[in-house]
């Protein structure tokens, strides 16, 4: 029985089937990005930590960092990318025109925005819920002590839904102040426009840092939804799904395997073949991908692992102070997880 499997596999791999990949034929939304020379991603008008630009007009942030790994995958260049800033209910209809060719601003995983709205939702970035902060002067300290307040929240996003079935659940009422720009939002709040402000909670942490007294504000206990947050593309190019997806996996992969843009040349000599096959020293996964062999390589050495993005950007050590939860690796406990690369 052991010789017949054995001599089964050796035919199957001198047959080719196992070890050469199949190169990816580029489509529509593929060929346009590289005739034009850059990927146009769509970013969040301005949140800190997550997406925003500089004293000197530049993005920075973490999901900026996702739409730089697709770009250093795609070009080995993380510089060819045009940002776009887009509102929650821009957003869609923009990457529907093809005015955009990906999200990457904290858009949430949902069946209708999958199926109806025609996306493709990649690899989840951020797992995170919503949340509902107010004034520490109101002495609140659970949501269900929110009967009648008014609400800033978002419109055309899965917030607004989600705060509408919290109170309807609990027999409550609110009266919503709508307002779509994030940041116009968080200043009616900070003026005491409404009594509470509501999104996902990492982007409560995150406006927070920018209030004039950020300790007058308390983002109560209760998370009153599931938010998957994960980068966007529209149905109809599956080489450009897959391309935005591993590359994703690539910054999850790299913390796996605890290779970091200072250390990732020293792993160029392991005689580990998941590290080998990882970095390109062994050819076929890039091939696979119709990119660059070195793929996994030039991202971790450009823009650094998974951890790194995180920690720059979100995590204790930053002005956000977001701890990893959910977002650790699978290792550790969270739910970060990268599929083999093989």
């Amino acid at each position: 029985m052991f010789k017949k499997a054995t001599l089964l596999a050796a035919a199957v791999v001198g047959a080719g089937i196992w070890t050469v990949p199949v190169p990816a034929e580029a489509g529509a939304v593929l060929d346009a990005i590289r005739q034009r020379g850059s990927i146009r991603c769509g970013i969040q008008t301005g949140t800190p930590g997550f997406g925003f630009p500089d004293s000197a007009g530049v993005w920075q942030g973490f999901n900026v960092e996702v739409c730089r790994a697709v770009s250093v995958m795609l070009f080995n260049d993380p510089s060819k990318v045009q940002f776009v800033p887009v509102t929650s209910q821009q957003r869609f209809p923009a990457l529907q025109a093809g005015e955009v060719d990906l999200l990457s601003n904290n858009s949430t995983n949902t069946l209708t925005r999958d199926t109806q709205l025609g996306f493709n939702f990649g690899p989840t970035v951020f797992y995170d819920g919503q949340g509902l902060m107010v004034p520490r002067r109101l002495g609140v300290s659970k949501a269900t002590e929110l009967n009648g307040a008014t609400v800033c929240v978002q419109p055309g996003t899965t917030t607004e839904l989600n705060l509408s079935d919290f109170f309807r659940q609990n027999r409550m009422t609110f009266n919503a102040v709508v307002i779509d720009n994030q940041a116009e939002l968080r200043n009616a709040f900070f003026a005491g426009r409404c009594d509470v402000y509501t999104n996902d909670a990492s982007a409560l942490a995150a406006d927070r840092t920018v209030a004039q007294n950020p300790n007058d504000y308390v983002i109560l206990p209760e998370r009153i939804s599931k938010e998957p947050l994960a980068p966007v593309v529209r149905h109809g190019d599956e080489q450009w799904f897959d391309i935005v997806k591993w590359a994703v996996y690539a910054l999850i992969e790299g913390e796996e395997l605890g290779i970091t843009s200072q250390n990732v040349d020293t792993f160029l000599t392991s005689n580990n073949p998941i590290v080998r096959r990882f970095l390109g020293v062994e050819p076929g996964m890039g091939q696979a991908l119709g990119v660059d062999q070195r793929y996994a390589y030039n991202i971790l050495k450009t823009v650094g692992n998974y951890g790194q993005i995180f920690d720059k950007w979100l995590g204790a050590g930053s002005p956000i102070r977001l701890e990893r939860g959910l977002n650790e690796l699978w290792t550790k406990g969270g739910l970060q997880y990268a599929p083999p690369a093989r």
